[in-house]
Order: structure tokens, then C-alpha cells, then sequence
């Protein structure tokens, strides 16, 4: 069942519950004057809104400026929904595209705090279209290598969650509210509503993390450190240091392939969440492909080195990895390289999943965009084979040029029992063909196929 809505913030209670006193300076665009009534000359359209002013205060259902959340300025946007639902008009599209320009002139993150029921009927299509403006001011603010976050209120629905919610890099939500581009009053009557809230969502892969209000200012503060945008014309970051090799029941090298697959499969080896740990004081994880699909067997996100560093990454955790990790992959890699941040990656999976379901959901393309993903990086990828490395399942997650290995880890282009199963060996002959295929994390290295052995 969803949460519990909290009571609905206004406008600029929101921006202060980001800013806490460290102060917000409001921008207004250029005005425009509406014809009466608006563009439609919808009759009882100015009297609608003289009253959405004297009822909120505000002169428009969007409010923007520059403040600073965490430490970081920003450009916030912030949706007041007591004013005609939040609804997206033609002077919203004025200054929402003037909030993404005053974003790319000063190279700011934009934050923007949503709640909105959609574009605004009394306006009709010129109501609509500022979806597309918002859209290109989006695009543009991208192509820029600068981030955007989005925070879901409640409501959040239509095309303002379409555009300036879900197209956002990293989306986050309160607890309880209600989140989708179909509004309680146009969805199907026997719809499940928890599909259309923020913790659905969430288990849907289309939200980032569900934060309570009372963390959400030092939550922005983070990702707004862990995303922060390079300065024009500033040096690319160099490449994410390599993990330090974790305590292992085992010590040396591995004699032998069947010894060293033995060694990548001993649940008894260190794995992703524990190099994780012991790589990062701070992680942001990204949560789902954006398709409707999770998996908990791949971890993404941003994190802060102890140096204030930040590193994007993407880490196997052992399981075959499905459809929905590798495209969750892909996302962070293109986001990463966007913002000019480096990429870390573990690899540690038997393979990719194989099922019937892992086929509909479209294994092949998702492995195949993770592969372009890394070869079209312009940052620094930076691997660390942990553990199994199962064909082209774990080599999608490889830096070619930069892979390193553990010794507690192999990578072969197949299983050593699905080779010899191939090649109609009997089952005693496993480990000889382990050998043959010359995986161990020495071969690897005498291979070129990695640069070095951690431990």
C-alpha cells in the first residue's frame, strides 16, 4: 500500500525546506501580457486566476531562482499547486524555460520541486505545447554536461511529471505522494493505486529514492556534490583510483582454472557491496532502467571519496545480470560521462540472465547499449574484476585498455562446464578444459586482457 501523503507544502516552502537559511533570490522573466481571458478567450479564465493570487500570493504556478541546498548553489524551480493545480500554462512555460536559462548562463545545477495536475484546459494546445519548450530548455541545459534533479511532491502527474519530473537525471520523491502521468480523475477506475505513487514507482524503476521531507535538504546537498558540474573549459577528471583488494579466505594465486573458478564462486569471497564500502564515504544509489524494470543483482549510482572525488558506479553482485541492470548501467555510464565524471565498474556476474523473460525483456539490445555506452565514454572507465566473469555478460561491464583482476576472480568467454558440455567432454574433464582456457588471473595479465592483478 502506498504511504501516507505528507501535507502539501506550498511553493516556497519547499524551496525553503532545501535552502534553510541560507536564502533564495528570486527571478521573474520579461512579462507578457494574455489576452483577456488567455489564448482561448475561455470565459471566467482571468477571474480563475485572480483568485489562484489571492488565495497563494504568487503570480504564476512556478516560482525560480538561485539558493544553495547542502552546500552548492543552484538554480530551484519550485510548482505551487494551490495555484490552478500546479498547471502548466504559457507564463509557466516562460518561466520555467527562463529557469533553465539562468541554469546554463551561470553553469548551476537545476533543482526543481514538483507538483503540478498537467497542462492548463483554459489554455488548451498553447497550454500543451509549453511541454515542448520545456523539452528543449532540458535538452539544452544537458548538452551543457549540467545536471538536473527533480523532487516529486504530491501531486505529481501529466506532462509536467513527463518532462520536468521524469526527464530529469536523478529523481527523487516524498513518501506517499502521488506520482504518474495519468491524474486520479483520468486513469482507468480499477487501476491499482499504489502503481501511481511515489513508492510504486520506485519499485518500478522509475524513482531514484523515495526521501522523507526531514532528509531531503542534506540528500539534494549530496548528489548535488556527487553530479557537480565541471566548469567551462576546465581538464577532464582523471581516472577512478582502483579499489584496494578486500580480505580473502584465500591467499596467493590460484594453481589452477578449476581453482580459480572455485575461488570466484566461494561465497566465502569479498563482494561488491564490501569493495563498495571500503571505497566510498558517501553513496547515492540510481534506482532502475527507466523501462519499468530493476535488478537487485546490479548496484548503480554516485559516490564521494574520502577526498570529496566523486566516481559513478556500476557494480555486478554475482547474480546473471537481466535486461533491466544493464540498461540501469548504460544510464548511469551516459550520465557520467555527460557530467564529465568518472566511471568505476566491478564486474562479478556468471554471465547474463537467459531465461525466457530476460529474452522478452530485450537482453540482447540491453547488452549491446551497455557495450556502446563504454566505447563511446569520453571519461575514464576504470575495471575491477571481483569475482566470476562470465562472457560477454561481464565483458559488457569491461574497460577495454583498463581492466584490472583480483585474485580471487577468472573471466573466460564461457563457463569451463558449458565449454566442455559443448565440446562433448564428460564432466571429469572440467577442470582440464578450466586450463585450457587459460582464465586464471595470471593468464588474464600474460594475455594483455588485464593490466594487473590487485591484491
Amino acid at each position: 500500500m502506498p504511504a501516507d501523503p505528507a501535507p502539501r507544502m506550498t511553493g516556497r516552502e519547499a524551496i525553503a525546506l532545501l535552502t534553510g537559511g541560507a536564502g533564495f533570490t528570486e527571478h521573474r522573466p520579461p512579462p507578457r501580457t494574455l489576452p483577456p481571458d488567455g489564448p482561448l478567450g475561455w470565459a471566467g479564465y482571468d477571474a480563475a486566476r485572480e483568485r489562484a493570487v489571492e488565495r497563494t500570493g504568487e503570480e504564476e504556478s512556478v516560482v525560480y531562482g538561485t539558493g544553495v541546498a547542502g552546500d552548492r548553489e543552484c538554480v530551484l524551480l519550485s510548482f505551487e499547486f494551490g495555484f490552478l493545480g500546479g498547471s502548466l500554462g504559457q507564463l509557466t512555460g516562460d518561466r520555467l524555460e527562463a529557469a533553465y536559462e539562468l541554469a546554463l548562463t551561470r553553469r548551476l545545477p537545476l533543482v526543481a520541486l514538483v507538483a503540478t495536475g498537467g497542462s492548463r484546459m483554459q489554455e488548451g494546445m498553447v497550454a500543451l505545447t509549453q511541454l515542448q519548450r520545456v523539452a528543449a530548455a532540458s535538452t539544452r541545459l544537458r548538452a551543457a554536461g549540467l545536471p538536473q534533479i527533480a523532487v516529486v511532491r504530491d501531486p505529481t502527474t501529466g506532462g509536467g511529471w513527463a518532462t520536468v519530473g521524469a526527464g530529469a537525471d536523478v529523481v527523487l520523491a516524498l513518501p506517499g505522494a502521488q506520482v504518474g502521468f495519468a491524474g486520479s480523475r483520468v486513469r482507468p477506475p480499477d487501476a491499482d493505486p499504489y502503481a501511481y505513487g511515489a513508492e510504486g514507482q520506485f519499485a518500478a524503476g522509475q524513482v531514484d529514492a523515495v526521501v522523507p521531507a526531514g532528509e531531503l535538504r542534506g540528500t539534494v546537498g549530496r548528489w548535488l556534490r556527487a553530479l557537480g558540474a565541471r566548469k567551462a573549459h576546465e581538464a577532464p577528471r582523471s581516472a577512478a583510483p582502483l579499489p584496494r583488494a578486500q580480505p580473502s579466505s584465500a591467499s596467493g594465486l590460484p594453481t589452477s582454472g578449476r581453482e580459480a573458478v572455485e575461488r570466484a564462486r566461494s561465497p566465502q569471497r569479498p563482494r561488491a557491496d564490501t569493495y563498495l564500502a571500503d571505497y566510498f564515504t558517501v553513496r547515492l544509489p540510481l534506482h532502475g532502467d527507466r523501462c519499468g524494470g530493476t535488478d537487485p543483482g546490479l548496484l548503480t549510482g554516485f559516490g564521494l571519496r574520502a577526498d570529496g572525488q566523486p566516481v559513478a558506479y556500476v557494480a555486478q553482485c554475482g547474480t546473471p545480470t537481466r535486461p533491466a541492470g544493464y540498461r540501469a548501467a548504460a544510464r548511469t555510464i551516459r550520465l557520467a560521462d555527460r557530467l564529465g565524471i568518472p566511471v568505476l565498474t566491478l564486474v562479478d556476474t556468471p554471465g547474463a540472465a537467459n531465461d525466457a523473460e530476460a529474452e522478452r525483456a530485450g537482453a540482447g539490445a540491453a547488452i549491446a547499449d551497455t557495450f556502446a555506452a563504454i566505447a563511446a565514454a569520453r571519461v575514464p572507465v576504470t575495471t575491477l574484476v571481483i569475482g566470476e566473469g562470465g562472457s560477454g555478460g561481464a565483458l559488457a561491464l569491461a574497460a577495454p585498455g583498463n581492466t584490472h583482476v583480483t585474485a580471487d576472480s577468472y573471466f573466460s568467454v564461457i563457463a569451463p562446464e558449458l565449454a566442455a558440455a559443448i565440446l562433448k567432454r564428460p564432466p571429469a574433464e572440467t577442470g582440464a578444459t578450466a586450463d585450457q582456457l587459460r582464465l586464471r588471473p595470471q593468464d588474464l595479465v600474460e594475455l594483455g586482457i588485464a593490466r594487473s592483478i590487485v591484491t
